[in-house]
């Protein structure tokens, strides 16, 4: 078969479910199934992978999908856990006590607070913490969701404390002969990491300061009651504002500080800025915007998942109690990632399988204590203690939560194992590369000089199979690598845009709208979410694709590696 032919077959799965989740609007329990089929019979048929692979691929699928499940449990238990202790109603008098606005509650939950949470914790944790509270706060869980999807785009790059590029890049690069090629030309393997941290915070801060404009746009046009243009203009200089209160101090911390931490300050300190500006009525808009009654709401929007505040405790709570679970959150999510003795105390308690199957490359682990939802459950049993709840109210909270976890585990246990069969399918009898990596070469071999301008795509295809920038970092960053050798452009522009791409990829990844979905109890209607979040991350893509052309071709990007 010719490369195009195989490059059609490699895209097939994701064309089978953008087909049934986006155009028939199957849901995801439903489409998800007959994709994982369609990608087992491919890599068993077209690249001749041993069913023994397709096999332990599977299984390794499973065990990451329990991970994201125990993630995804832990974000759902402390909302529960909240909403019996009284918490709830605390928080949401109080977002109202800063504005009654929904734009102006969406920029700060999702926008601002999402960032700090993406930068602290990464791997879809941000939607699956905020679109229940905006839910708690009376929006419609769809519009929940779609907020919690469009904020996992600009910090998430440097998310987790930097791991996408911290592990997803250095991991996805040939160090040992890159590194060797840079100290022959002067320069060091650090130097030329810094230098693609610098290069991923600038573009992303000139693309990101304007999400959250787009994340008002997204919310007023479809789920305004009148979907006026006038609701966006009004909000546009308080959206801007929020938008390089987060940018500014991330592009700075990217320059100065390394990887680490721009998605944790420009969050944190945005947050402060943005907050206390807002108290005090700076360019919050003369006209409240708010939804339609919720009687009027489409059925399509409701989540099965109910916040009856009325219905329980009243208990007097102080604003900083309410909020001190979410703090004790970010703080324990730091201090895991930042102090490597704490880190190593968390990581000690680990579930691993090796070899599965006799496959030696293909294994995978939970650390139940360092995974996100850890973290959760533990902030979770403080909670009981510090909000002095009854243990009637506690297993009232697990009981609720646990029914949420089957309706998206099922999907998830298809999802996930489906993305590890692409990402494993390069060890073949047919000699072929992996499908992700075989599509990239086809389309970079299509486009030639104007690359730059697809390359985020390449970055985001690989995040929308994986749900992780990290992950794609690893599967494209060496083929980014080498496109740009054979162009002649800059290979850490090209691995730059690489990790901004991928970051971008977040918001259409399908089993990270299956995550957010099941915190609000919205299973069943991923496709709607994903027509939605598509429109953002083309501009994403679209905007960083431009950038790129720019930097190769006008503004004449170089690297210590041009040289050679």
């Amino acid at each position: 078969m010719s490369t195009g032919l195989f490059a059609f077959f490699a895209f097939v799965p994701i064309l089978l479910a953008g087909i049934l989740l986006i155009g028939l609007r199957w849901p995801a329990r439903q489409a998800m199934p007959l994709v994982y089929l369609a990608s087992a019979g491919i890599a068993l048929f077209a690249w001749d992978m041993s069913l023994n692979r397709v096999l332990a691929s599977s299984l390794q699928g499973l065990v990451i999908t329990l991970g994201l499940l125990w993630i995804i449990f832990g974000a759902i238990l402390l909302l529960n856990t909240l909403k019996h202790s009284g918490a709830i109603m605390v928080i949401r008098a109080g977002f109202t006590t800063i504005s009654p606005d929904r734009r102006v509650q969406a920029i700060i939950i999702a926008w601002l607070f999402g960032c700090f949470i993406e930068g602290a914790s990464g791997f879809g944790t941000p939607a699956a913490i905020a679109a229940p509270l905006l839910v708690a706060i009376g929006f419609p869980a769809m519009a929940a969701v779609l907020m919690g999807m469009l904020v996992q785009s600009t910090p998430v790059s440097f998310g987790a404390v930097g791991t996408p590029i911290i592990v997803g890049v250095n991991t996805g690069l040939d160090t040992a002969t890159i590194g060797a090629q840079l100290v022959a030309n002067g320069s060091s393997w650090d130097a030329y990491l810094q230098l693609i941290t610098t290069q991923v915070a600038s573009i992303h801060a000139i693309v990101g300061t304007f999400m959250p404009m787009i994340m008002v746009l997204m919310l007023v046009r479809f789920f305004g009651k009148d979907k006026s243009w006038r609701a966006v203009f009004e909000v546009l200089p308080f959206a801007l504002f929020a938008g390089v209160s987060v940018t500014i101090p991330y592009v700075l911390t990217g320059i100065f500080l390394g990887p680490e931490f721009p998605a944790l300050m420009g969050g944190l300190v945005g947050l402060a800025i943005v907050t206390t500006a807002a108290r005090k009525g700076f360019l919050i808009p003369k006209t409240t915007w708010d939804f339609a009654d919720r009687k009027d709401w489409p059925q399509e929007w409701l989540g099965s998942i109910e916040m009856k505040l009325e219905e329980l405790t009243d208990r007097p709570m102080s604003s900083f109690r309410a909020w001190s679970p979410y703090l004790l959150v970010a703080v324990l999510l730091v201090v895991s990632r930042v102090f490597p003795e704490v880190t190593a105390l968390f990581k000690s308690v680990s579930v691993s399988f090796g070899n599965l199957l006799g496959e030696a490359d293909i294994g995978a682990g939970i650390q139940p204590l360092y995974l996100p939802g850890g973290i959760l459950v533990m902030v979770v049993l403080a909670t009981f203690f510090l909000h002095r709840m009854k243990v009637k109210e506690l297993s009232q909270a697990v009981k609720e939560s646990g029914g949420v976890l089957l309706s998206a585990g099922f999907v998830l246990l298809f999802t996930v194992p489906m993305v590890r069969i692409l990402i494993n399918s390069g060890v073949n009898a047919a000699d072929l590369p992996s499908m992700p990596i075989l599509m990239a070469r086809y389309v970079a071999d299509t486009v030639g000089g104007i690359y730059p301008l697809v390359a985020p795509s390449i970055g985001a295809l690989g995040a929308f199979l994986a749900g992780s920038n990290t992950v794609s970092n690893m599967m494209f960053s060496q083929f980014q690598f080498g496109v740009a050798t054979n162009l002649g452009l800059s290979t850490a522009l090209m691995v730059s845009i690489q990790a901004i791409g991928a970051a971008a990829g977040n918001m259409v990844a399908i089993h990270n709208v299956v995550a957010a979905s099941a915190t609000v109890g919205l299973l069943g209607r991923e496709g709607a979410t994903l027509r939605r979040t598509v429109w953002p991350t083309l501009y994403y893509v679209l905007m960083t694709g431009i950038i790129a052309l720019i930097a190769a071709y006008v503004l004449d990007f170089t690297d210590p590696l041009m040289a050679l």
